[in-house]
């Protein structure tokens, strides 16, 4: 007689968590997303998305819609000074040379994730407040009364995880010392602005990012400054665009003139924290920031998380009710070394975008040789990593 099938319960509706259930119902698994929520979105933000896992979304059949709701960033992507003088480009491909890097708004991201789904694979108005597990399963408790069965959890549920207790006694996340700005401009307001590229400016503590999102109809912006107040890790805290203005005055004339442009921007405080002992503990095991929060300064964070549900796709494929602790097991052993690399590549790249060098030439000289560690990151296949594995579940 064979097995039950096996069912997995996903806590957070972000990227991490979506592409997780598309993961797994692409492998026929039984899934259920739980969001607090009471619908998908995300407010109005960029997200870059990098050859490591675009490879994964075109491979479960979204490789269309992301060209079509993305905008392809390619050659004459840059890096300058902050007067605009320029460093080095700004790598877009993989070794290969396959250009595999978008950015997207990040509602439009999580729409193409949901699209195709069950309807009853994604539960909103679910905020988690609690879990117990025994060797059969794990019941979730929620705040609207309801419970939920399952045999694995996979918690997404971001770097202030309710569930990362279950497994590990927490830690507090660490201010990076930056805020970032940020915000969406439409083309049409700056005519002169360059297509499909990502531009970034380093200097005196300071950087400024743009890239196209949305088609290239929108500009995502994000200007990081130091500042010791602990902002809430939020999307949507209001910031003052007059103080942004202020903060990039007298760097490069293209960044004022887009600044000029700007009607509302956002705060988005910087956290991460340090590698955790475990992300697994029996059936529940933690993805994406909930499991490695990272700075943004590699553009890494979803991109790490989709590889996260890729390998967890693979990994449970085929796995029985009593396999799966050994199967998260597998995952998080995966995953632990790249990701911490990724961490502490995140936050050495703060450094050298904000300029924290005696001599700006050795600076630009690691930024020009950063190519290498980028080919390592965009060159990854978590899949095949991941089936090297399977076979042993």
């Amino acid at each position: 007689m064979s097995s039950p099938a096996l069912r997995v319960a996903v806590v957070g509706g972000g990227i991490g968590g979506m592409t997780t259930a598309k993961a797994l119902v692409r492998s026929g698994i039984d899934v259920t997303v739980f969001e607090q929520a009471p619908q998908l979105g995300e407010i109005g933000a960029g997200v870059l998305m990098t050859p490591n896992s675009v490879r994964h979304l075109e491979r479960m059949g979204m490789g269309a819609a992301l060209a079509a709701a993305g905008a392809r960033i390619g050659t004459g992507s840059r890096y300058y000074r902050m007067d605009g003088t320029l460093v080095a480009p700004i790598l877009t491909t993989d070794s290969s040379g396959w250009n595999g890097m978008y950015g997207m708004h990040r509602a439009d991201l999580l729409a193409i994730l949901a699209d195709g789904l069950p309807a009853e694979a994604v539960r909103t108005g679910h905020r988690c407040v609690g879990m117990e597990q025994d060797a059969a399963g794990v019941r979730l408790a929620f705040d609207n009364g309801e419970s939920a069965e399952a045999d694995v959890v996979i918690a997404a549920d971001g770097i202030n995880s309710v569930l990362q207790p279950y497994v590990v006694e927490p830690s507090s996340p660490v201010h990076s010392g930056s805020v970032a700005y940020r915000g969406l401009i439409p083309v049409e307001r700056l005519p002169e602005w360059p297509r499909g590229v990502s531009q970034l400016w380093m200097g005196e503590g300071k950087h400024f990012l743009v890239y196209p999102v949305r088609g290239g109809a929108l500009l995502n912006y994000v200007g990081f400054v130091p500042s010791d107040e602990r902002t809430a890790e939020s999307w949507s805290a209001p910031g003052d665009p007059v103080a942004l203005a202020a903060a990039f005055a007298g760097w490069d004339p293209r960044i004022e003139g887009l600044l000029a442009q700007v009607e509302a921007t956002y705060w988005w405080g910087l956290y991460d924290r340090e590698p955790l002992s475990t992300w697994t503990k029996g059936r529940l095991t933690l993805l994406g920031d909930a499991a490695h929060p990272m700075l943004p300064h590699l553009g890494q964070g979803a991109n790490q998380a989709i590889e996260d549900a890729v390998a967890l796709a693979v990994l449970l494929t085929g796995v029985d009710r009593a396999g799966a602790p050994r199967a998260l097991t597998a995952y998080e052993e995966l995953r632990r070394q790249r990701v911490a690399q990724v961490q502490r590549g995140a936050r050495a790249n703060g450094r050298r975008y904000d300029s924290a060098y005696d001599d700006l030439d050795e600076r630009d000289a690691e930024i020009a040789a950063s190519v290498r560690f980028r080919s390592w990151l965009y060159d990854h296949d978590v899949e095949a990593e991941a089936r090297t594995l399977a076979p042993a579940h």
